[in-house]
Parts: structure tokens; sequence; C-alpha cells
């Protein structure tokens, strides 16, 4: 999802961060060292991605790569705190340093990684805008919604891709903004609009969440490239390298076959030179990072791997049960593809 921010605001955020420091290299890891935890940035809720369950624990894919980067740099997944942030907060909050990932389901654009100070560190999820409807509206195809009223989340671009895809067909809309993605959700179940539209992964998410899931549907037509990743302040490599390497270590790991349930065997008795390098057995990557020299061991010991993660979360093993598709390793299909550890 798309947020559009002024040249003013950009510039005051610019502003702020030469002056308070934050784009010094390093600063960021020695920060997070300092106080002993990181400080994450991640949804207001949303099932499979970032969420508090029944007893306030934090859940999701996106809650994940926090715990990753956490063992990665302390040894130990639990050592994160979370701010919960509507699509309006979650920019200020990474640019003014009071978080010290955004892990949000947030897309990479071009005047994201360019105009607002931030760096995307790689995706985590291939997504595609959407359309969320009620079965009794009686639409098989978005192409079929000229006239509707259509819910959208404020503080996002998803109108101008709603209003790009309406005008391209020659069908007319009446749009209705909320602030948070669950008053819109609600919406649509009230009947104060016809459709909700959304990157589809939100909409999967936010129909579990209606009374009768069963009685709404997403349309077959993906309107958008979405890809959602984390990000972390510009100017600052040395943290933008732990929190790259981090989503890419679970990835190989993945590839290479080590699950948190044999990655402690594997790396004692490992006779694969990739897998060797990945679980630091051989070589001095950690270092090269300034983490531990079994910092990938404790992301995939604690954490999971990438597909253990998305099965958890959103796959297989979830309420959501969304299929890998375009998130299934290159090797299977798919897009998601880590460089090796070398």
């Amino acid at each position: 999802m798309k947020m559009v921010k002024s040249t003013l605001a950009v510039l005051t955020t610019a502003a702020v961060l030469g002056v308070s420091g934050f784009a010094q290299a390093g600063a960021t890891l020695d920060a997070v060292q300092k106080k002993g935890f990181v400080q994450c940035g991640i949804s207001d809720g949303l099932p499979g991605f970032s969420y508090a369950d029944e007893k306030g624990n934090y859940l999701g894919l996106d809650v994940d790569v926090c715990r990753a980067v956490a063992a990665a740099v302390f040894g130990d997944a639990t050592k994160v705190k979370y701010s919960p942030l509507t699509a309006k907060e979650r920019f200020t909050a990474l640019q003014s340093g009071e978080v010290d990932i955004l892990s949000r389901n947030t897309t990479w654009t071009s005047s994201r990684d360019a105009a607002l100070g931030l760096n995307f560190t790689g995706v985590t999820y291939y997504d595609g805008q959407g359309f969320l409807v009620n079965k009794k509206l009686g639409v098989s195809s978005a192409k079929e919604l000229d006239g509707a009223t259509v819910c959208i989340q404020a503080g996002t671009t998803t109108e101008l891709n709603l209003s790009d895809y309406f005008r391209a067909n020659g069908m007319k809309y009446t749009p209705i903004t909320y602030d948070t993605s669950d008053e819109s959700a609600k919406s649509v179940e009230a009947g104060r609009c016809d459709v909700l539209t959304s990157d589809q992964s939100q909409l999967y998410a936010q129909r579990i969440k209606l009374a009768n899931p069963n009685d709404y549907v997403v349309l077959p037509e993906v309107i958008s490239k979405e890809p959602l990743g984390p990000s972390v302040r510009q100017g600052d490599e040395e943290w933008f390298d732990i929190v790259r390497w981090t989503l890419f270590a679970m990835l190989n790991a993945e590839e290479l076959g080590v699950t948190a349930a044999n990655v402690e065997a594997t790396a004692k008795d490992t006779k694969n030179p990739d897998v060797a390098r990945l679980l630091g057995t051989e070589g001095e990557f950690g270092k090269d990072l300034k983490l531990p020299k079994d910092w990938a061991v404790q992301i995939v010991k604690q954490v999971g791997n990438y597909g253990e993660s998305f099965d958890r979360n959103v796959g297989a093993g979830s309420e959501l049960k969304i299929e890998r598709g375009l998130n299934a390793l290159w090797n299977k299909g798919g897009l998601q593809y880590a460089p090796p550890v070398r």
C-alpha cells in the first residue's frame, strides 16, 4: 500500500534526520545494542502479518522479520519491542528514529526509496491490489463494478491505483476513506460500501475477521505490483546489511533444507559448503556483518526458515491458507531468491 507525502513533510523530516545524526554509519546497531532490544514498527492489527493474540503476543510474517533480526543481533528472538502503527504514522515513526525497522506490509516504491529517506531491505511478500465483495453483489470480475461505492484505507495511494483502473476501463465509482483497515472492513460488512480494495494479502486477512467470511470473495483481478518488505533509514549501511541478510539467511536456509528442527545438528555435521558458510562453521561471514558466528543458526533455530514462517503465518498452517504462488522459491516457480553467503 502506498502513501502520499508532501514535499514539505519530506524536507522537514530530512532536516530532522540530519540534525539528529540517525544517518551516521553504525548508529542504529550501536543504539540497538546499548538499549538491548530492537524497536520494530508493525501494523495496527493484520492477521498473518502482524497482530496480537489473546495473550498479547505479537505474531505474523512481518513480526518474524523483527524476531529474526533480534536473534541475529542478540541470539535472542524475544528481544524486540513493537510499535503498532497506522498507514499514516508508519513512515514518520521510522524517519524520526521512533522505530529501528519498519516491518509493516509496506510496498517498495520509487518515491519511498528516493524521497522519504528509507531503504527497503528486500521483499518478504509479493502482493498486488485487489477487491473484496459480498457474494450477494453478484459480480465475478472487477470489470463489473461500474458505479460501485468503494472503501479505502486513508494514508495510502491505493486510491491512485483504483482511479487508474476505473478510468482505464471506462467505469465510475464513489470512494469512502477510513483511517484504519479494520474500519474499512467493518464498513463493507455493514453495507456502507459495495467493495473493499487493498493489497490482496490484506483482503484475505480482513476477511477472516468478518462475522461470516464465507459470504465474501476476493475477485480475480490484481491491478498493481505490491512488493512488501521491511525498510530502514537511509545512511546506515551497516544496519541495512543486517536486516537485509537476515531475510536472505531465512531464504537460503529454506533452499538448503535447513529448518528449525535440524539447524543445530546440521551445523555440526554438514558436508555442504554452502550450508557450512551459512551456519558459520566455515568462514567469518558473521564478522563481516558485525554479528556472532552463529547468527544464521539463531535465526533459523528461533524463528525458522522463510518457508516455515510463511506456512505458519499465512500459508497452509494458518487460517489464511494462502498458496505460495509468487512467494515460492525461485527453483519452485516463484520469485523468492537470495544471494549466497560466500
